[in-house]
């Protein structure tokens, strides 16, 4: 080990709160990392460059070039990124790398404060790393990171906080489907491991005395009738302090340990065994941002599936504690430190006397800051296990703890003192039974391990406060004493973080009791539109509390749909009455193990002025996320009505494949005398448009069939008895099951937009690409499809123009883990103001004719390519509108710019105006035709 330069005090002073840029700073912070490990740097191994060095020139595997920050050969690649990025993203730059690194056995992604390290070994899974600046003062840090530095293979024998929570979460998942299988009731159960769990932890940092918990296992594990006896002494004992097999138990109370809380819960033999292997494990070591989501899914069997799956990262959670909880706190310090500092230059130079008075009242101010700290009241309203609850817990003591290191040093005393901040101001409500007190056990335990981590101890008497803080209860629905639905109340707070429970309006319905719903409805009737996401009632509610002046800041993570549609009626409500001062549009998160898109947005009174949208400041936030043109404002036009729809919704298997259309097509004999093809249609839906047209047919008896006059029909009647009637008779709507052998919603509107029209326009509601094509009037467009009751060229032209894609692009919402954009009538089709309005073009105009001829030019070339003469059936397969879009050859981008020029032509633009200059053009003409300003 080479020359230690720098201790890991001076290490964390000299690069705590950098704000340098990356490429400012990465290199004289790899190199005191070094210097502090006793590691060489790498100029003093290698001059060259070819086995260890900064900017490690690489070939991306999807072509082009790229640099790794920090490159050593067989050991280790080192990616940096400015303060505050996702460290998983980096990481996943990184691993895009590693082939041509030569395949370093370990990946390290770092922000200067955080780092992320992955060693990654043959036939073994992944090893994760995850700690601090401020976490390398302790030892084992400061190891794993020498070791990744100097003896990856090293990192072999040593045990992550993941892998010791991932086994302890295992074994709690085995006794607790012991419990249950026993019939043990699930709120009982999940109390009685709560306790175990936290004995297993309290041994491990010596609240229990050394082994006792241990040896009442073992024991149990070898005469198995003593272990329910001893275990509920040690539980008693624990509950008011006393003694226990001639030890003396300090008093833990809290609720947890209460006797009457919940009877006791025998253990089999079996399970005993499986405890005493948990109990092998180094509890101090479990990690509450994962411990809780863990346990509650081992706990819960609804989510044992998810028991293996991602978890939401500490750097995602932080992405909305930071900025809404931390960020005003920490501004607030910086302002009293700096008067505090000037205070103590004055008191350099003043005599004895004066100078004890200006450091007392410098000590003052900043204990002061200190108890504001300690006063501050977090609540989480759907608080699941509580992770964002013991991260924020987390980030409060060690702003405290700056503080007071800070007091310590202007103090004429100069003496610590202990924290203040504690559990006791955390509050969160919880329907599951499994996590609402799970949620409480995680932040005590997290609040435990950082008064041990950074050498506090733990003095406390007794040593957990009150379990009370976390509701078991609805959030946004409850009942007076005489059962009328009614707004609950939440308890007092000055900050509101969380991650509400995401659900489409669509499935309220059929995930929730249609009562509830109805009453959810009636409470926040007004307030929140009924086809909003479940997310939108806590921002509501939420809201009303900031207006009221009862909340001060409110942070929450919902789907990333939220911008658009009447879910962003609930942000523009609270445009109104506050305002929004953080959001991130766009950002991939983790839900139930599965990679989603969610939106992050922080508000409050309008108190913030400085605002922060996608990491960059702007002067404001839209209702729509967005920082430039407010696009919110447009309305939809009443020259666009009854000219976009959404297709047929079948509700249930009506669609035919080609085989027995054709069967049905071709058979004879009906009592009506009429042919099935009366009734039996050619279907498209989405991935017709998208993939290939997959030559589908359904049976459709329109709108309103009498059942006597369908089942003349007999081939597609006696079809739609067998395969649809059995599944619409559970149907919750008496319609639908009284009208099975009709489409669920038949859209009789669009129907009869399209009577006449011998072909429509039809686009994808979700699709990568905005494409728009043509359709024969025979085919019925389903539900995925938005059809257009237009047949003329230069209204698809415009549609498919670059002026319509962009307006779409931002008045639409998003969806899925690719992110496809959403269109929609309402906001996408009818506030686009045409050039003209639509049935006032003028006839005979050289512009119209022109997007005309530009709109036919492009269908043309799109068809032959889709249809080339000759062309196998494996060659056609790939030849999709999806993968030519995906590719842009030079004669699609022709084509597009022909049609452009001609549509902006129409509008009287110039051809190089940008997006924006586009957007906001047609907004001051939607604006100016809608009667608004311009």
């Amino acid at each position: 080990m080479g020359f230690v330069g720098i201790s890991a005090q001076e290490f964390v002073e000299r690069w705590e709160g950098t704000t340098l840029s990356e490429r400012a700073s990465y290199q004289s912070h790899f190199n005191d990392l070094c210097d502090m490990l006793g590691e060489p740097r790498p100029t003093d191994v290698d001059r060259s460059g070819s086995e260890y060095t900064f900017e490690k020139r690489v070939e991306k595997a999807s072509g082009g070039v790229g640099f790794a920050d920090v490159w050593r050969r067989g050991r280790f690649a080192v990616e940096y990124k400015r303060p505050g990025r996702n460290l998983q993203s980096a990481y996943g730059q990184l691993a895009g790398y590693r082939e041509a690194l030569e395949n370093p056995p370990v990946l390290i992604a770092t922000d200067i404060s955080r780092y992320l390290i992955r060693a990654n070994f043959t036939a073994e899974a992944p090893k994760t790393f995850e700690f601090t600046n401020r976490d390398l003062l302790r030892p084992k840090h400061r190891e794993t990171l020498r070791l990744a530095f100097s003896e990856p293979e090293a990192l072999k024998g040593i045990s992550t906080p993941e892998s010791i929570t991932r086994e302890a979460a295992e074994s709690f998942a085995r006794l607790a489907d012991g419990l249950r299988e026993r019939g043990v009731e699930p709120r009982v159960a999940a109390h009685f491991l709560n306790r175990v769990l936290f004995c297993l932890f309290a041994e491990d940092v010596r609240l229990l005395p050394a082994g006792l918990f241990t040896e009442v296992i073992e024991r149990g594990a070898k005469r198995p009738e003593t272990f329910n006896r001893n275990i509920g002494d040690l539980f008693a004992a624990m509950a008011g302090g006393g003694e226990f097999a001639l030890r003396d138990i300090r008093r833990f109370n809290g609720g947890l340990f209460d006797a009457d809380e919940a009877p006791q819960v025998d253990l089999t033999a079996g399970e005993i065994k499986v405890l005493a292997a948990a109990a092998r494990l180094d509890w101090r070591e479990v990690e509450p941002t994962i411990f809780g989501t863990l346990f509650e899914r081992s706990l819960d069997p609804a989510q044992r599936a998810r028991l293996g799956a991602h978890y939401t990262s500490p750097e995602d959670i932080a992405a909305v504690v930071e900025p809404v909880l931390m960020e005003p706190l920490r501004r607030e310090w910086e302002v009293v430190r700096e008067r505090a500092e000037a205070e103590e230059k004055k008191a350099l130079d003043a005599p004895f006397r004066r100078a004890r008075n200006i450091r007392e009242r410098a000590e003052r101010e900043v204990l002061d800051f200190a108890g504001r700290l300690a006063g501050v009241k977090v609540l989480d309203p759907a608080c699941g296990s509580g992770n964002f609850l013991y991260l924020a817990l987390r980030s409060l003591l060690d702003l405290e703890k700056e503080v007071l290191d800070f007091a310590s040093k202007v103090g004429p005393e100069r003496t610590s003192r202990f924290p203040e901040v504690g559990p006791e101001q955390f509050f969160g409500i919880e329907t599951s039974p499994y996590a609402h007190e799970l949620a409480q056990v995680v932040v005590w335990i997290g609040y435990i391990q950082w008064l041990e981590a950074t050498g506090y101890g733990n003095n406390r008497d007794p040593i957990l406060g009150p379990m009370t803080n976390i509701s078991w209860t609805d959030a946004v629905l409850s009942r007076d004493e005489n059962g009328v639905p009614q707004e609950p109340d939440w308890p007092e707070a000055d900050v509101i973080i969380g991650n509400p429970p995401f659900l489409g309006g669509k499935r309220l319905r059929a995930e929730l009791e249609d009562g509830y719903v109805d009453d959810l409805f009636s409470v926040y009737g007004g307030r929140v539109p009924r086809e909003a996401d479940l997310v939108t009632y806590w921002f509501e509610k939420a809201r009303s509390l900031v207006a009221r002046g009862e909340v001060k800041r409110v942070g929450f993570i919902a789907t990333n749909s939220v911008r658009g549609g009447k879910n962003r009626e609930v942000l523009k409500r609270i445009k109104e009455t506050s305002d929004i001062f953080f959001a991130e549009s766009d950002r991939e998160w983790i839900l139930d193990g599965a990679a989603v898109r969610v939106s992050m947005v922080g508000f409050d009174d309008g108190t913030q002025q400085e605002r922060v949208l996608d990491g960059l400041p702007v002067e404001r936030i839209n209702s729509d996320l967005t920082g430039s043109l407010d696009l919110t404002e447009a309305a939809r036009l009443p020259e666009n009505a009854d000219l976009a729809f959404m297709g047929d919704t079948k509700g249930g298997p009506f669609d035919l494949p080609p085989d027995v259309a054709r069967k049905m097509l071709d058979a004879a004999g009906n009592p009506n005398g009429r042919p099935n093809s009366d009734v039996v249609r050619p279907w498209v839906n989405g991935l017709d448009i998208t993939r290939r047209p997959r030559g589908y047919y359904i049976v459709d008896f329109g709108v309103d069939m009498p059942e006597e006059e369908a089942a003349l029909y007999g081939a597609p009647f006696e079809y739609v008895n067998e395969h649809v009637r059995p599944m619409r008779a559970g149907n919750k709507r008496k319609t639908y099951r009284d009208l099975w052998w009709i489409h669920m919603e038949p859209r009789p509107a669009m129907r009869r937009a399209l009577k006449g029209l011998e072909r429509f326009i039809g686009t994808p509601t979700v699709a990568k690409h905005r494409l728009f094509v043509w359709r024969d009037n025979q085919s019925l467009a389903d539900h995925q499809i938005i059809a257009v009751a237009r047949d003329d060229d230069y209204f698809f032209g415009v549609l498919h123009s670059r002026a319509h894609e962009v307006w779409s692009l931002r008045m639409g919402t998003f969806l899925g883990k690719g992110n496809d954009p959403r269109y929609t009538p309402t906001t996408c089709f009818e506030t686009f103001p045409f050039p003209w309005p639509p049935g006032e073009e003028p006839v005979g105009d050289a512009r119209v004719g022109a997007v005309a001829e530009a709109a036919r030019r492009l269908d043309e070339l799109r068809r032959n390519w889709l249809e080339p003469a000759g062309a196998t059936a494996a060659e056609l397969r790939k030849r999709t509108l999806t993968n030519l879009y995906n590719e842009r050859p030079t004669w699609l981008e022709n084509a597009h710019a022909a049609l452009d020029r001609a549509v902006f032509a129409a509008y009287g633009w110039s051809e190089g105006m940008g997006d924006g200059d586009v957007l906001a053009a047609l907004l001051a003409l939607n604006l100016e035709r809608a009667g608004g300003r311009t």
